[in-house]
């Protein structure tokens, strides 16, 4: 419409030469037009789009468990406290309850949802890689995932257009956050039983997981560190995710990873002596 428009009304005052800068003008301002309605999309999406996250998201959590054999107790109680986390209840939690248990039957059309997925969050990165990364957690979350979960894992992220030696990357870090957050836990504990004053030093394993959080060995620099640092916030910040069109049911996780990343971080500048 801004071409069309353009091109009458430059025609009109300058003729050929009017005609053809009026279009350029209308290219330019229909340009604007979709970036602004793209970002109103990211910002604010509707309902249908937020329900296509959260089935896929519960979906394919199903599938993966079952990739294991039996889905156990322990991966059901999983997708139960992400609903937790999420905030989910209702007939909101119920649909999620449902997308669970289809996603565990053998015809489940991984493909197609994926597919409808994919088109929802309009290729938009961040949103897939926060989506895989909610996968690998539930993998997580009863031990290692099976030989079998990790296929159909490698499958989901081929899906979403990620390498296998990126997957791998995933893997590694979502077994760091497993543990440096169980040593968070175990150490919060013992500060709470000998008091605040006690600050016990690192592990070097807690260390070696942090490094791994970030995305960067332990004998890199420390401007190199600040710099996985920075990377990884930017990726994972709350506010630039709400931007991207990440359900508000999935803020709370955005937030706690943002606070995984900046855990961290501080562990390393403690043990770097940076300040």
């Amino acid at each position: 419409m801004g071409k069309l428009i353009g091109f009458l009304l430059g025609f009109w005052l300058l003729h050929l030469p009017g005609a053809l800068l009026g279009l350029w003008i209308g290219h330019l301002f229909d340009q604007a037009s979709r970036r602004q309605q793209a970002f109103g999309w990211r910002r604010q999406p509707d309902a249908q789009q937020q329900a296509v996250f959260l089935h896929t998201t519960f979906a394919v959590m199903g599938h993966v468990a079952k990739g294991a054999g039996r889905v156990s107790e322990q991966q059901i109680r999983a997708a139960s406290w992400f609903m937790d986390r999420m905030g989910l209840t209702g007939q909101v939690r119920t649909e999620a309850q449902d997308s669970f248990r289809q996603g565990k039957q053998a015809d489940f059309p991984l493909e197609e949802t994926l597919s409808s997925f994919r088109h929802a969050c309009r290729g938009q990165q961040d949103l897939l890689r926060v989506f895989l990364e909610v996968q690998l957690q539930a993998a997580f979350s009863d031990g290692q995932p099976t030989v079998e979960q990790r296929q159909r894992l490698l499958e989901v992220a081929e899906l979403l257009g990620f390498s296998r030696w990126e997957l791998e990357q995933f893997l590694a870090m979502a077994q760091a956050e497993s543990n440096f957050s169980s040593a968070r836990q175990g150490q919060s504990q013992r500060q709470q039983q000998q008091g605040r004053a006690y600050q016990a030093p690192p592990r070097r394993d807690q260390l070696a997981d942090a490094y791994t959080i970030l995305g960067v060995a332990a004998e890199v620099s420390d401007a190199e560190v600040k710099k996985a640092y920075r990377k990884q916030m930017s990726k994972h910040h709350p506010d630039k995710l709400a931007a991207r069109g990440l359900p508000p049911e999935m803020m709370n996780m955005a937030k706690e990873k943002a606070q995984e990343i900046q855990q961290a971080w501080e562990l390393i500048k403690q043990a770097r002596g940076m300040r």
